[in-house]
């Protein structure tokens, strides 16, 4: 299968590496708007826009299936994406919730992070409480965004940073990763929370969920891999090579 990959920025990489790691794929492309990145601050109709021109750049490829990495996007632009698009497009949401939902029970303590746009969309809160989970609350992170892309996975500033988001929260049973940025920090949201909690990260949850859905019938060890950015597509392509090589 050929799919494609959309992502407002770069952090749907963590995406990828999680499709490259079970193999399911014959050959992914890539898209990033890193000219347009980030999407939380921007209205809906902005974003939906912004999902329909996506739409439109993998047309030039005949795809099996579109996946959105952005939760932004996912929130609010996939069924109209959906609608533009010859192929399935798959968003993000569903899968983490539905990873949460295995992950933990329903009167679990559940917090949702993301950027502003996911968080004021309520699009994970309302699917958990389809599920009858009772104890969801968000809370909007932006400022993880550019310190992902800074590539500032640990150390003083997002320690202090963790603390600013953090300091009143008491640790959750699980925390749904709301945007595709956050996995690369997973290791110091896990050290501040502590062991007992749960992380939930789009790439695992859309690959289990992909499984259940599809019968994939070969592995491909050795994918083609194609990487597309708006502004600067080489240094997408230096990044995606530090990060998709990277254990």
């Amino acid at each position: 299968m050929k799919i494609g990959v959309f992502d407002s920025g770069i952090g749907g990489l963590t995406v990828v590496k999680s499709l490259l790691e079970h193999q399911l794929f014959e050959e992914i492309i890539y898209f990033g708007d890193t000219a347009r990145v980030p999407y939380g601050p921007k209205d809906k109709n902005t974003i939906i826009r912004y999902g329909i021109e996506a739409v439109e750049f993998f047309k030039n490829f005949e795809l099996d299936m579109i996946i959105v990495a952005c939760n932004s996007v996912s929130a609010y632009a996939l069924e109209e994406m959906q609608e533009s698009a010859s192929c399935p497009v798959i968003g993000v949401i569903e899968p983490g919730v539905l990873a949460t939902s295995n992950a933990v029970d329903s009167h679990s303590n559940v917090l949702v992070i993301g950027t502003k746009a996911t968080v004021n969309s309520k699009a994970y809160e309302n699917a958990l409480k389809v599920l009858k989970f009772t104890n969801v609350k968000s809370k909007a992170t932006p400022l993880f965004v550019p310190l992902v892309e800074e590539e500032l996975f640990n150390g003083t500033i997002l320690n202090a940073t963790l603390r600013h988001y953090f300091e009143n929260e008491e640790s959750p049973d699980a925390v749904i990763l709301g945007c595709t940025h956050f996995p690369l920090i997973s290791d110091a949201i896990s050290k501040y929370f502590g062991p007992n909690t749960k992380l939930i990260h789009s790439g695992d949850a859309i690959v289990e969920y992909l499984e259940k859905r599809f019968d994939f019938k070969e592995k491909y060890p050795n994918p083609k891999l194609e990487f597309f950015a708006s502004e600067n597509p080489e240094a997408l392509k230096k990044i995606a090579k530090r990060w998709l090589s990277a254990k």
